[in-house]
């Protein structure tokens, strides 16, 4: 019996095309605004750590925010120009390189985009967007721990710049290993991301926030290329074996073959 496979018709991929669609629009990130009435972060400063304390920060933040929160000498007004060199300047101290610098606009207020890789995180309160904090990574019963302190903001005014009241500040950790404890309210999203959220007007007044989580002295990449690496050994090994029977397998046959 033969099986005739029919596909889709053009108008059904047409119809699947419309829901990709739809699903791209509603998965995209909240930093970008939605009409879904999703959170929106006026500040977020993000996290890719590495077990060695090297990490890149990315800190995507409103020119507002950034008045506001860190003191930053930039201008709040929408219509002014932002000189990425200042921006770039602000964010460069100590063990840090700013290796990204972009613009956008959003609500009518500017943002900025900034990506730095940083040699020890635990020297990263050096650099003056980040005196806020103090950060601590230290190895404890086997497992290493890391620790953030987020201390008094600049309270600098800023007056009306378009701020509704319900905006927030995101602090996220992409950590590189598996994690045994955190304190984080969110749990653990997509395997190994931990998040901290506060409103705006709460981290503008200087409330403490804690961070704090363990994780395994070994990074998830390393254990998969050591697994994958064992992988490969151990099927080689067994290739090898393999052949060694069969060859010797040959040898035992034609020392009969001669014998007769």
């Amino acid at each position: 019996m033969r099986i005739v496979t029919v596909g889709p018709t053009t108008h059904q991929r047409r119809r699947w095309g419309r829901a990709l669609v739809l699903l791209a629009v509603l998965a995209a990130p909240s930093c970008a605004g939605s009409p879904f009435g999703r959170r929106l972060f006026e500040y977020e400063e993000e996290i890719y750590l590495d077990v060695d304390g090297t990490a890149t920060v990315n800190v995507n933040a409103s020119v507002a925010s950034l008045v506001a929160l860190r003191g930053a000498p930039l201008p709040v007004d929408p219509q002014a120009r932002v000189d990425r060199e200042r921006v770039r300047a602000f964010f460069t101290g100590p063990g840090s390189r700013v290796t990204r610098v972009s613009l956008s606009r959003r609500d009518r207020r500017r943002f900025v985009h900034v990506s730095i890789d940083v040699d020890d995180i635990r020297r990263l309160s050096g650099v003056k967007p980040f005196e806020w904090s103090s950060y601590r990574l230290d190895g404890k019963k086997g497992v290493l721990e890391f620790r953030q302190l987020l201390g008094p903001s600049a309270g600098q005014d800023v007056g009306d710049v378009g701020w509704k009241g319900d905006e927030a500040v995101r602090f996220r950790v992409h950590v590189p290993s598996e994690i045994p404890f955190h304190n984080s309210p969110g749990g653990v999203e997509r395997g190994n991301i931990l998040s901290w959220d506060q409103p705006l007007s709460v981290r503008a007044a200087g409330t403490p926030l804690e961070i704090e989580f363990q994780m395994e002295p070994r990074s998830i990449l390393y254990s998969t290329l050591l697994l994958f690496g064992g992988t490969i050994v151990a099927a080689a090994c067994a290739f090898g074996v393999a052949i060694w029977f069969f060859v010797k397998r040959g040898r035992r046959a034609d020392i009969i073959e001669s014998a007769r």
